[in-house]
């Protein structure tokens, strides 16, 4: 994160610093259990994902181009997503707990951000149509991928809160157990459609690869084995009666194969995976 230019390294920190606040009020809310602090935590994502798109509009304007293809720039674009997703739920979903696994997620994702922060793209990174058409068909599958995992804890909350007889615990404070089944199936499902399309685009993209340097590239194998994971359990859950349970645990599984796969191998193992 050091090596951000001045002022975008100044909007990140104040942006980071503003998600921090709203995860911390989060979990205090949910000690106080008064739904009236949702209104503040709703002010903070505003706020942060607003200084969040100061930051693509400093590196659109440094790179001339749509800034999608670099690690740090999808990463602030998935915030910001998640975070104009939690800013419109919130008018119908008011439930203390819906806040909390919305506003944790944004703010891991903010730390993962600082920790693979570059200055912007140098102008041999190729930005056609193309690649920003796969960015956002990864972006779309990582943000339906993280919605599905938060309505899948909630569902695992609630479903072990009801089996110990804690009703008044859930009232109130948990979205509906139903509508958590329902959307954490279409997340899944979008999740499989923007992860196909990407998949479909990055093949092209690396058309010049052969099959040794796909299989051999930690990224393209975990994000391929999380696509064919989700084709197993949807189809599984579908026609052969898989439990919302297994199912929930399975969506938590693939998150953190997508997030090592996204962040961790860029850290830790490298990949051939630039637009370059």
């Amino acid at each position: 994160m050091m090596q951000l230019p001045t002022q975008e390294m100044v909007v990140f920190l104040m942006a980071a610093c503003l998600y921090t606040v709203a995860a911390v009020v989060a979990a205090v809310q949910l000690r106080s259990k008064k739904e009236t602090v949702t209104r503040f935590i709703v002010g903070l994502v505003c706020a942060a994902v607003c200084l969040d798109c100061v930051i693509l509009v400093f590196r659109a304007v440094s790179i001339k181009a749509i800034p999608l293809t670099g690690l740090f720039e999808s990463m602030l674009v998935l915030i910001i997503v998640l975070g104009l997703s939690y800013v419109l739920m919130s008018f119908g979903m008011t439930q203390i707990w819906f806040s909390a696994v919305m506003i944790w997620p944004m703010f891991g994702l903010t730390v993962l951000a600082a920790l693979v922060a570059e200055p912007a793209a140098t102008a041999t990174m190729v930005v056609t149509p193309w690649t920003v058409f796969h960015a956002i068909s990864m972006l779309l599958s990582s943000c339906a991928m993280i919605f599905s995992t938060a309505t899948a804890s909630l569902y695992l909350l609630t479903d072990h809160m009801l089996k110990h007889k804690k009703v008044m615990s859930v009232l109130g404070r948990v979205p509906n157990i139903g509508w958590l089944r329902l959307a954490h199936k279409r997340g899944l499902i979008t999740c499989l459609v923007g992860m196909t399309m990407g998949l479909v685009s990055g093949i092209g993209l690396a058309v010049a690869m052969g099959w040794t340097d796909w299989m051999t590239d930690p990224k393209i194998v975990l994000i391929a084995a999380t696509w064919c994971l989700l084709i197993v359990i949807l189809s599984w859950h579908s026609f052969a009666g898989l439990s919302e349970r297994a199912m929930a645990y399975a969506t938590i599984v693939m998150l953190f194969f997508v997030i090592f796969a996204v962040v961790g191998v860029t850290l830790f193992c490298g990949t051939q995976h630039v637009f370059t």
